[in-house]
């Protein structure tokens, strides 16, 4: 069955950026923080179109091994937001985000919302803990077109914009949110590096056609439209996918393109401030279609990595690395990279809009 609002939304994929008055929140408004006070522009928060909680956010959904005919659904090319919690691997792939925007789930005691905003391609993983284990929903506004989450069952509501990383309206404001380190790259890469993964199943209890993109040609890197009004920084293709790591000072942004022009592996010096130990290093894989960012030290010892042939190899023991951190290799075989929590990806034109002093990174010429 198709969802009731697939069709709005490949209309306003197609039309381009179709404009909403922006919302004046007031207490008794239902999609209202009940408080009268946020940190952004009420003036550039607008409704999507669609109500509180009329796109559901997944909680506990089921989970089935990689190869299970649930998840045939899947194809290699897809991308999927990868996380690893203690022994236990997990593949969220975009065509659950596509319907869903928000998977809440619990493991190892810990609750997670890993979270997928399709207007502006950004993929964040938070830990629920700071706000008492709360699930999020989707709340049905955007600020800079980018998901709007809420408390789902509080009667006082604050408006979490999902790369803003924490509340921005409402009783909790300026409460920042823990993120959780993912990876986001291809099914077919996460399945070859982790064959024992588990990946959502297709089941989820809603009539979703999950093998359906719902936004027409809207994440082509040649399509410049947004959905709604948005000052675009131009230097980049408004689509590309960038490798943002987050810090103080505004951050550096990795635009995907930028890193294919180091071939099919590559491996680049962080550029800005980090705390890391040892100092941060970014992974790409193209084949992949990933990008990550790593603490160079592991017990203690910093690493130096450069790229051998087509693998990744660090200088000071010769062991070779994935895009994931994990060493395949050498004698740091199976150890793992810490991943830097504050990296994620996302389009370029949201990651200009959210961390405007960002520096963006360039391959050397």
């Amino acid at each position: 069955m198709r969802s009731p609002w697939t069709g709005a939304l490949i209309a306003l994929a197609i039309t381009g950026c179709t404009p909403y008055e922006g919302l004046t929140l007031l207490p008794g408004d239902p999609n209202s923080p009940s408080v009268d006070f946020c940190s952004i522009p009420e003036s550039e928060i607008y409704q999507g179109g669609v109500g509180k909680d009329a796109i559901p956010a997944l909680s506990d959904p089921k989970f089935v091994p990689g190869w299970h005919a649930e998840a045939a659904y899947l194809q290699d090319e897809d991308l999927v937001v990868g996380i690893r919690v203690g022994g236990d691997v997990l593949a969220l792939p975009h065509r659950i985000f596509w319907y869903h925007e928000i998977v809440n789930f619990e493991l190892f005691d810990r609750a997670f919302a890993v979270t997928h905003c399709p207007l502006t391609g950004s993929s964040l993983a938070f830990d629920r803990g700071v706000v008492d284990d709360v699930e999020f929903g989707v709340s049905g506004l955007l600020y800079n077109n980018n998901l709007i989450m809420y408390e789902r069952g509080l009667g006082l509501q604050s408006f979490w914009p999902q790369m803003s990383r924490g509340a921005r309206c409402g009783p909790r404001l300026g409460t920042a949110l823990t993120m959780y380190p993912v990876v986001e790259l291809t099914w077919g890469a996460w399945r070859d590096m982790y064959p024992q993964t588990w990946v959502i199943s297709e089941e989820t209890g809603h009539d979703f056609r999950y093998e359906v993109y719902p936004y027409g040609d809207y994440r082509s890197i040649d399509n410049f439209e947004v959905l709604f009004p948005l000052d675009i920084d131009w230097t980049r293709p408004p689509k590309e996918r960038v490798l943002g790591v987050v810090d103080d000072a505004g951050g550096v942004g990795y635009p995907f393109e930028e890193l294919r022009d180091l071939g099919p592996i590559g491996v680049v010096e962080h550029a800005g401030v980090t705390s890391a130990p040892g100092g941060t290093v970014i992974f790409w894989d193209a084949s992949a279609k990933a990008a990550m960012a790593y603490s160079r030290e592991v017990d203690a010892v910093e690493l130096t990595f450069a790229v051998v042939g087509d693998e990744i190899v660090d200088q000071e023991t010769g062991s070779t690395w994935r895009v994931d951190g994990v060493a395949t290799s050498g004698s740091l075989q199976g150890m793992s990279l810490a991943p830097v929590a504050e990296a994620y990806a996302a389009y370029w034109f949201a990651w200009a809009a959210f961390e405007p002093d960002a520096v963006l990174w360039e391959a050397p010429q």
